[in-house]
């Protein structure tokens, strides 16, 4: 990846987009216009990554703040840690060398968490970087964390066992996609990959072998978080997770709850984003996304400081948008998370069958039955709006609901019988439903797979996975095309699992561009990624765009402090407390 410098502002590092956020009202419900400009900065001033994090007003002490959510978070373990879900309850417990600063609006602002600074580009070409430990930093039993732990918690990220999490980082340092060939952990456990080192404890050093000017983004991520070695339990972390951030896993019934306590360890003071307001963090699994809204539009006993983690349902829509008490404990928020249905090119080889999967698609029908403009909004594009470098396009004009003479006309008299593959929560259930009446209008034969939920991404993400088609999403680790295309449409990086491309695309010419961009300089590189985003749907069509969410949340009237993450897009409980 490469920066997304812009422009020095205020002592900062500026980067700048176009996002969605005011809202009016129409027959559907509320939308939101793309009107908001995002912003962000990396610090450069190192008051900025100090703590305390700024009080939140009317916060208090005490108290249980919940979050319900139909299915289990995939996984807790950190460097396995890729979901949404899971990127929002992870801060909880673990840091990392880096993190946002964010104000819930887009204003955006990257600052050392465990680390002093976000990093120091040594020779200033990019290809070594030096981040300073913090003083103070603890594990939940009281022992120091040092940049041992968090190289090694880096390390642990490179064993083919625990798939699953971002690949930045070990594909950086391996100098290739293939990083677990590379250097293997199970045979090096106390030692380190090569090109991370750790000069002193206070010191961790990364040197790679081509400018990697987006590593200060990259650490953000879970990967970096740090971990005791006599304390990693291997696939085992999963359940019980050791906490650096300012609560710690009290109990975990899998599938069922996830109860979190303060971490009496943590010191404020050395943290520049989060607050331990709450006593506890109850996360509860199960109930579907509409029991889950009504309990909280309810408002009644512990529900009260409760969150209702899965979007607000279609069937609720109306209802919440047409009652006026409800305006206070909803939060209605663009976000930069795009969905696709993903096509396995592996299983579904015709290009003029992906394009006329493309024709077929009926964007309009399939909002429609998320609820409609209020949760999201139709994409044509491999980029979201919200992405530098983004370029507004239609490769396959069908209108708001699809074109089936031209699909039928593409297919020229097949009848393709596709497998989908979906979760099984109810949502996905319900686009599954609708996508499989879509497409059966224009001569397709789809077979509806379900999948656990819990398990869905890890399935996906394994090369011979026995699914034709299947509901993606991703939001970029950080807000460029660099974060996108490349990540999720590089060929090279394919492997036995953990995949991020998961239409398992690779075409040598499109490999060259990502290579060619990569190296021109960060202010040249934002009109490039637009053009590739174009080229690679007209000339491979690889996934159908679907649309771009819209988060659309209920809280109970307790329940304070909770925004929208303008990097992924979900709930954020950094700043989370029970009003009292």
């Amino acid at each position: 990846m490469r920066p997304r410098v812009a422009a020095a502002a205020s002592g900062a590092i500026a980067l700048v987009v176009a996002l969605g956020a005011c809202t009016k009202n129409t027959d559907d419900g509320p939308v939101v216009d793309n009107n908001r400009k995002q912003t962000g900065v990396i610090a450069t001033d190192p008051k900025e990554s100090q703590g305390p994090a700024a009080e939140v007003e009317g916060a208090q002490k005490g108290g249980t703040f919940s979050i319900i959510r139909e299915t289990p978070i995939s996984h807790l373990d950190p460097q396995r840690t890729y979901s949404f879900a899971g990127l929002m309850a992870n801060p909880l417990f673990a840091r990392y060398l880096t993190t946002w600063k964010d104000d819930g609006k887009g204003g955006l602002v990257l600052v050392g968490d465990l680390a002093e600074t976000p990093g120091t580009n040594v020779n200033n070409d990019c290809k070594v970087w030096e981040f300073k430990i913090k003083d103070g930093v603890k594990f939940e039993d009281g022992s120091a964390i040092t940049a041992k732990e968090i190289a090694y918690g880096i390390a642990r990220s490179f064993d083919p066992d625990l798939p699953g999490g971002p690949t930045y980082i070990q594909e950086w340092l391996a100098d290739s996609p293939q990083f677990d060939t590379k250097w293997d952990f199970k045979k090096n456990k106390t030692g380190l990959p090569p090109g991370l080192t750790t000069p002193d404890p206070k010191t961790l050093r990364f040197e790679f072998a081509k400018p990697r000017c987006d590593l200060p983004f990259a650490v953000s991520l879970p990967t970096t978080a740090p971990l005791k070695p006599e304390m990693d339990t291997g696939v085992n972390l999963d359940q019980k997770p050791f906490s650096s951030g300012p609560y710690k896993v009290a109990k975990h019934q899998v599938g069922v709850q996830l109860t979190l306590d303060r971490n009496p360890n943590w010191d404020p003071k050395t943290d520049p984003v989060r607050h331990q307001y709450p006593d506890q963090f109850v996360w509860t699994f199960g109930p579907t996304a509409d029991a889950a809204n009504n309990r909280v539009i309810a408002d009644n006993g512990a529900d009260q400081s409760a969150l209702a983690w899965n979007f607000v349902p279609a069937s609720l829509v109306a209802k919440v948008a047409g009652d006026a008490n409800l305006k206070s404990r909803t939060i209605l928020s663009p976000t930069p998370s795009a969905n696709q249905l993903v096509i396995n090119t592996q299983r579904v080889t015709d290009l003029k069958v992906r394009q006329a999967l493309n024709y077929a698609i009926d964007r309009d029908g399939l909002i429609k039955t998320l609820g409609g403009s209020s949760v999201a909004a139709p994409l044509t594009t491999l980029m979201p709006p919200a992405t530098i470098g983004y370029q507004a396009y239609d490769a396959y004009p069908a209108g708001a609901s699809g074109d089936i003479d031209k699909a039928k006309e593409l297919l020229g008299g097949q009848t393709p019988q596709l497998v989908l593959g979906a979760s099984d929560d109810s949502e996905e259930q319900e686009m599954a439903t609708q996508i499989k009446s879509n497409l059966e209008k224009a001569g397709f034969k789809i077979t509806i797979r379900n999948i656990p939920d819990d398990a869905k991404l890890d399935e996906i993400k394994k090369k011979n996975n026995p699914w034709d088609l299947y509901i993606g999403n991703w939001a970029a680790d950080w807000p460029s095309g660099a974060s996108i295309l490349p990540v999720l449409y590089d060929g090279r990086s394919i492997k036995a699992e953990g995949n991020s491309n998961q239409s398992y695309f690779n075409d040598p010419a499109i490999n060259a561009e990502f290579d060619r961009i990569l190296a021109m300089s960060p202010a040249d590189q934002g009109p490039e990624w637009g053009k590739l985003d174009e080229r690679i749907m007209k000339e491979h069509a690889p996934v159908v765009p679907l649309y771009v969410d819209v988060a659309y949340v209920v809280h109970g009237s307790k329940a304070g402090g909770v925004f929208i993450s303008s990097v992924f897009g979900y709930p954020a409980f950094v700043n989370a407390h029970v009003k009292q």
